[in-house]
């Protein structure tokens, strides 16, 4: 019996990750299906070492499904990472279901009697449409940063660049955890910090202590 691994995904911390959750419930819900695992993270999709995704990959069933609720999600890959993130998908035969990619949603339903020729050309259909949409997805992710670095550098020239903004509430929340004794990890799992911004407050702190 196959089952279904929905993989939430955000760029930064202070994003929400768990945005798309109820939506993916509800399309499991409306294909007569269960989810039967989470994975949850803040990192981002061009880069192919993801702890949650690839603890996804290892814990899955060779014919478990991987569900996303789009392709970017997944991937916002070079092509080299996005092949060998495909051939750790084809090595444990994951099927990747996404909701913006309808093509996919036929890997839920039960195979029919005499209907393996349909579905091999929806398989064949599907991985053609998959690798388009991760490819639309980079190339989305690199015009997004290069008109940021754009914008950036026309900032500093005006005189007008601060930086990105430091959330001030959550770097007092993390630094109260810690000062609690609790460890890097729980702290992670409290607020959804990464580890570089749970490293920053640190790091603050310890040069606060010295000019003190």
């Amino acid at each position: 019996m196959q089952l279904i691994h929905a993989y939430l995904r955000a760029s930064t911390e202070d994003q929400d990750a768990t945005r798309a959750r109820g939506d993916l419930e509800e399309f499991a819900k409306n294909q007569g299906q269960r989810i039967a695992s989470w994975h949850i993270e803040n990192e981002s999709g061009a880069k192919l070492q993801r702890p949650q995704l690839f603890k996804l990959i290892e814990d899955a069933a060779p014919g478990d499904v991987l569900l996303v609720e789009q392709v970017d999600r997944l991937s916002r890959l070079t092509s080299e990472d996005w092949e060998a993130l495909k051939a750790k998908l084809a090595a444990k035969r994951l099927r990747v279901v996404a909701l913006d990619l309808p093509t996919s949603w036929q890997a839920l339903a039960a195979p029919k009697a005499g209907d393996e020729f349909t579905g091999a050309i929806l398989d064949a259909v599907n991985r053609m449409l998959l690798d388009m949409l991760a490819v639309v997805a980079r190339k989305d992710y690199t015009d997004r940063r290069r008109r940021q670095a754009q914008g950036i550098a026309k900032a500093k020239t005006e005189g007008l660049y601060k930086g990105r903004r430091v959330d001030a509430k959550l770097h007092a929340t993390i630094a109260e955890l810690l000062a609690e004794g609790k460890s890097w990890s729980k702290v992670q799992e409290i607020t959804r910090a990464s580890r570089s911004t749970i490293s920053r407050v640190v790091n603050s702190r310890k040069a606060e202590a010295v000019q003190d």
